[in-house]
């Protein structure tokens, strides 16, 4: 799978290409104290700090107290690094849980009423994502999201639609909805009161609610 995160650049995602391992002696070479994990949380701060228009690799390596050759020995591109940094983010984070499931891989049992308590704290927590760090929504566009947090959250999406007993075009039209309405939040988070973004989310499971099969629409309190 590709993705032009660049104009004219065509690249595969940093998700689905394997990087071979080092030989032992290279392995040896490499800058003590570094790893994935810490240059992808450098990378968050990095952006958070400054934006998306501004990161680079001397910055980032400058911030690390290492050279920018350092960081390749870990990533290939800085593409694929700020795709590391966009689950990242994503997974700051606890996804609801459905009902009847415990909490396995950071999910959260939720006790607001039904499907749509659960997906207001979906929406919820997406749109915090977007407010504190307003670079990810740039980086959905621009990339796959692919990577683990990004397929836990739409698991977590794809249960609260189980849970609507929507089926056939009905369940794909309410997940493209929902689909739309978080992507879509990122370019106005900043601006639109948190009053009107509940508002719009309320209208949003409204809609679901009069799609779903009789019983399977919570009342709301």
């Amino acid at each position: 799978m590709g993705t032009a995160a660049d104009p004219g650049e065509t690249r595969t995602s940093v998700w689905l290409t394997a990087r071979p391992a080092a030989p032992a002696r290279r392995r040896s070479e490499a800058p003590s104290g570094l790893d994935r994990e810490r240059i992808t949380a450098a990378t968050v701060r990095l952006l958070d700090a400054e934006g998306l228009a501004r990161f680079s690799m001397r910055r980032l390596a400058a911030g690390l107290g290492v050279t920018a050759m350092s960081l390749y020995w870990y990533v290939d591109t800085k593409q694929d690094l700020l795709e590391l940094a966009l689950d990242s983010a994503l997974g700051e984070f606890r996804l609801p849980a459905a009902a009847t499931e415990g909490a396995p891989g950071g999910a959260v049992e939720d006790d607001e009423a039904g499907w749509p308590g659960r997906l207001q704290t979906l929406a919820r927590g997406y749109r915090r994502v977007l407010a504190d760090h307003p670079w990810v929504a740039p980086l959905t566009a621009a990339y796959p999201n692919i990577g683990p947090h990004a397929r836990a959250f739409d698991a977590a999406l794809q249960r609260l639609l189980d849970a609507t007993g929507l089926v056939d075009a009905a369940r794909t039209g309410a997940h493209l909805a929902v689909s739309q309405f978080l992507h879509g939040c990122g370019g106005t988070v900043r601006r639109a009161p948190e009053d009107d973004f509940c508002l719009a989310l309320d209208v949003l499971i409204a809609g679901i609610e009069a799609k779903a099969p009789a019983g399977r629409a919570p009342a709301r309190p």
